[in-house]
């Protein structure tokens, strides 16, 4: 059995999804400890437990500790299993979080996975749904990766009530990836409103739009306006096409103008195409579980994420990474 610390690094609830994730992709049992230690609560949240409870279901895992608060839990995963699942974090805790720790051992499974999550979509902190639809999954797909997203119903803080359908394949064996460069062919994106007047929306798209163009970028915007729904919203996800694949995003928030939130994904997207790199800051860590040995790719950023994501894969594949930083603050990370 493995022993993970918990607190290791940026200590956070990433640490727990990927660990429990790579060891149900490898079947290597492992004990977390000091789970979140240095957060103002400790342990498990209602998000950690649903995305460990994922896991567990795929890999019919034996786990001690799993409950709300738990500083330390056991996990002993079995076979792979597809299989259709419905969770609910029963809170407006990241569904794109979940997610992410069902897509690494979804590869390993006999037959598809099927995954419906109520929770929320959009929320601060994590990355949307949108984001993982549209960078997140176009990135993996270079190595192979297949699996589709669906939102239903959007869903913010403090209410939620969002719900995301995820469909993914089973990946024997991941391709190497090789990514070097980022070429900006064109620039998509979405703003969506709910519960909100439709100009909300069109505001926020035309502020990201007249920021980009500043810089002499063009951009198609989709517009999205919902309701009911359980609570309101708005946010905007925007991301690069061409080779590689980076992204920026903002949420709505009571007070701020909807243009400011457009022109907030835009700087954010420009921070990242001005690197160069053809995966941005947040999939610099996101990369890290599907990397197969002699991938190397540039990143925007090392963050604390990535760097955690790599003590976790070192400790329980064994596998060294190798990072090597460029002055302008990107770097290159490859698997030996």
């Amino acid at each position: 059995m493995i022993e993970i610390d918990g607190s290791y690094g940026e200590g956070g609830g990433g640490l727990l999804r990927v660990s429990t994730a790579l060891s149900a992709l490898t079947g290597i049992p492992v004990h977390v400890k000091k789970i979140r230690a240095h957060r103002p609560q400790p342990g498990l949240m209602p998000q950690h437990l649903q995305a460990v409870k994922a896991v567990s279901l795929i890999s019919q895992a034996q786990v001690e500790g799993l409950e709300l608060g738990s500083e330390e839990i056991t996990f002993c995963p079995h076979e792979l299993n597809g299989g259709k699942w419905d969770l609910d974090i029963k809170t407006a805790g990241s569904i794109s979080l979940v997610l992410q720790a069902v897509m690494i051992p979804a590869m390993g499974a006999k037959e598809a996975v099927d995954v419906t999550v109520y929770g929320g979509t959009d929320v601060r902190w994590a990355p949307s749904v949108d984001y993982l639809k549209n960078v997140t999954l176009p990135l993996l797909n270079l190595g192979g990766y297949q699996a589709s997203i669906e939102i239903k119903k959007r869903g913010y803080y403090p209410r939620g009530g969002g719900q995301t359908n995820m469909l993914i394949s089973p990946l024997p064996k991941p391709k190497i990836l090789k990514l070097d460069k980022l070429v900006v062919n064109r620039i998509r994106g979405v703003s969506h409103a709910t519960n909100l007047p439709s100009h909300v929306a069109k505001r926020q798209a035309e502020g990201a739009e007249q920021t980009l163009l500043k810089a002499g970028y063009q951009a198609q915007i989709d517009l999205e306006v919902t309701g009911p729904a359980r609570g309101a919203g708005s946010g905007i996800v925007l991301w690069s096409e061409g080779e590689g694949r980076v992204g920026g995003s903002a949420l709505g928030e009571r007070g701020k103008r909807a243009e400011k939130v457009g022109e907030e994904a835009a700087h954010e997207l420009l921070y990242h195409i001005q690197r160069g790199a053809p995966l941005d800051r947040y999939l610099s860590d996101q990369i890290i579980p599907y990397l197969s040995p002699s991938s190397r790719v540039k990143v925007a950023q090392i963050t604390p994420h990535t760097r955690t994501n790599i003590y976790v894969r070192e400790k329980i594949m064994g596998e060294r990474f190798h990072i090597e930083e460029k002055n302008d603050g990107s770097a290159v990370i490859a698997v030996e």
